[in-house]
C-alpha cells in the first residue's frame, strides 16, 4: 500500500499538532513551577508572621498576668490601709 499525499499530509498535521501540544505543556509546566516557587516564598513569609504574632501574644499574656498580680496586690494594700 503506497502512501498518498493525503496520508502524508494527515500524518504531518498530526506530528505538528503533537509538537504544539508538547510546547504548550512545557510552558504550562514552567508556569506551574514558577507559581509553586512564589507560593512557597509567600508561605515562608506567612509562617514567619504567624510566629511573630504568637510571640507577641505570649509576651502580652505574660504582661497581663503581671498586671493582674499587681492589681491584686494593690487592692490588698488599699483594703489594709482603708
Amino acid at each position: 500500500m503506497e502512501p498518498t499525499d493525503l496520508t502524508i499530509q494527515i500524518l504531518t498535521d498530526i506530528r505538528d499538532e503533537g509538537r504544539k501540544t508538547n510546547d504548550r505543556l512545557e510552558r504550562l509546566e514552567r508556569r506551574q513551577t514558577e507559581t509553586e516557587v512564589r507560593l512557597s516564598t509567600e508561605l515562608v513569609g506567612v509562617a514567619g508572621a504567624v510566629r511573630e504574632v504568637r510571640d507577641l501574644l505570649r509576651e502580652d499574656r505574660a504582661l497581663r498576668n503581671r498586671v493582674d498580680d499587681h492589681e491584686r496586690r494593690l487592692s490588698a494594700v488599699e483594703r489594709r490601709t482603708g
